[in-house]
């Protein structure tokens, strides 16, 4: 195998796993062609992928999430996870009691209630005004699409991070950072950008990551910013113009 960052090798070594109902460790290395130990290295030191796979009595590891639609066991470690249809169907206040349980469950710290809760209404509101959007413009059947809230990745054995929206289409996860403000912030657009190496290796090589920075206080604000001093670029708009970030990539209204 060519060289890979350390991120590409836990990507590949996920993917196998997931493509296998229970593979050990050796097999994964001479299929992969990488060293027995490097692999076991991996599985049993990298947070994310002691998260994302675990191992059986006969030591077959197996995946917690299916990389394929629909994506089992992503509910695991998401504060909420539906498909868009179910999503809509709920009330605010239904829905803010599916996430307050589930925030709980992941170990998302709800200390800071008020101002939490406030910026949680504020994305499931953009949401809600983006699939109307959606439905209105396209044909889209939305039940096959699916949505998270508040992915945990975890980073270390003490560190977590959480990804505020994901929208899974067939072969696209759009990650939406959310700041309700309304200037561009280059810290920002690195914290946006930054969940892309973890969601990759979560969804596996089949799909596409589109990392997005949304700032729901602007207006008419859609536009690339280059990602810290890479000459790579991040999709920033507001809220209003969301629509035009999944036309950008999905090609909507051909």
């Amino acid at each position: 195998m060519p060289h890979q960052t350390q991120e590409q090798t836990e990507q590949s070594i996920c993917a196998l796993i997931c493509a296998h109902d229970g593979i050990k460790a050796r097999e994964i290395a001479k299929k992969l062609t990488l060293d027995h130990a490097s692999v076991n290295r991996i599985l049993y030191r990298s947070p994310l992928m002691k998260e994302l796979c675990w191992k059986d009595e006969n030591h077959f590891w197996h995946g917690l999430i299916r990389q394929t639609y629909p994506h089992h066991g992503l509910r695991e470690i998401c504060a909420y996870y539906s498909d868009v249809q179910d999503f809509l169907a709920l009330s605010e206040e239904e829905w803010l009691d599916c996430i307050k349980e589930g925030c709980i469950s992941i170990g998302r710290n709800l200390n800071d209630t008020r101002g939490l809760i406030h910026s949680f209404c504020d994305c499931r509101l953009t949401m809600c005004r983006l699939f109307a959007d959606l439905s209105e413009m396209t044909d889209i059947p939305l039940g096959s699409w699916e949505i998270a809230f508040e992915l945990k990745l975890k980073r270390g054995k003490y560190i977590r991070i959480f990804a505020d929206v994901l929208v899974i289409t067939r072969d696209r996860v759009f990650s939406l950072e959310f700041k309700m403000k309304d200037t561009i912030d280059p810290e920002e657009i690195l914290q946006a950008a930054k969940y892309t190496p973890y969601l990759e290796i979560v969804f596996g090589p089949s799909y596409d990551v589109i990392p997005v920075l949304v700032l729901t206080r602007a207006e008419e604000l859609f536009r690339y910013e280059p990602i810290g001093s890479t000459d790579m670029l991040l999709p920033v708009c507001s809220g209003d113009m969301l629509f035009n970030v999944f036309d950008e990539y999905l090609d909507l209204l051909k």
